[in-house]
């Protein structure tokens, strides 16, 4: 007999009532998905992450009470395995930049297709970067550029003495900036022009060298630290 789905659990945060009405009714229409609440402020969505812990949350940024960014950093905080997707109309350098130092998984601008919206989801709930617009990814690429002084010299090198199980290498370096930038394993091979099979043995590699569980903590462990530019 067929073990049944588990469903990825949901809480849809924004402050207009349509926008999650419309999030609600095509996430339900999915197998593999439940909406367990809905917020309309930050303050709400932390108080609702808190009764229902959800595994992925799809958060607005310009809300009353709250900002998107300052409730993820409490979701976080008390909640480090729930993934939360920023879901904005802006795209905005600094949104992209203050969302990941919150420790949210990605960015998704709300004119998405719905398609693209359910990847999104699937992705962080897998605990993959979530990425799923050129402007998304390079605007994140600019930001850690023009904020993270240092990149990947005098941070990284600090950071490793002092906590790594084990220095990362130049490639694994190369491949976990890959990673930051939201690439999937097949893309990061055609990147760096190497296997797909490599890839995931330097991602391994990473996450045992991060002492960390999935994707997701890698990469925002590595921008926290300093360690990708």
């Amino acid at each position: 007999m067929e073990e049944p789905l588990q469903n990825i659990r949901i809480l849809l945060v924004d402050d207009q009532t349509m926008i999650r009405q419309g999030l609600g009714y095509v996430i339900r229409l999915q197998p593999d998905m439940e909406v367990v609440g809905e917020a309309a402020d930050g303050e709400a969505a932390v108080e609702r992450c808190l009764a229902s812990k959800p595994d992925v949350v799809l958060m607005d940024v310009q809300m009353p009470k709250l900002t998107g960014i300052e409730a993820a950093k409490q979701i976080i905080d008390a909640l480090p395995d729930t993934k939360i997707v920023i879901l904005t109309t802006f795209d905005v350098q600094e949104y992209v930049y203050e969302g990941i130092r919150a420790g949210a998984v990605g960015y998704l601008l709300k004119d998405a297709d719905s398609e693209d919206m359910l990847q999104a989801i699937r992705s962080a709930y897998r605990g993959e970067a979530v990425y799923r617009t050129a402007k998304a990814g390079q605007a994140l690429s600019d930001v850690l550029s023009e904020r993270e002084t240092g990149g990947l010299t005098a941070a990284y090198k600090e950071h490793s003495d002092a906590c790594l199980l084990e220095p990362l290498t130049g490639r694994e370096l190369e491949v976990l900036q890959q990673m930051a930038y939201g690439l999937r394993n097949d893309q990061i091979a055609v990147k760096l022009t190497i296997s797909e099979g490599t890839v995931k043995a330097h991602v391994h590699r990473i996450l045992q060298k991060l002492a960390v569980d999935d994707r997701t903590q890698a990469v925002v462990y590595a921008i926290r630290q300093g360690m990708v530019q």
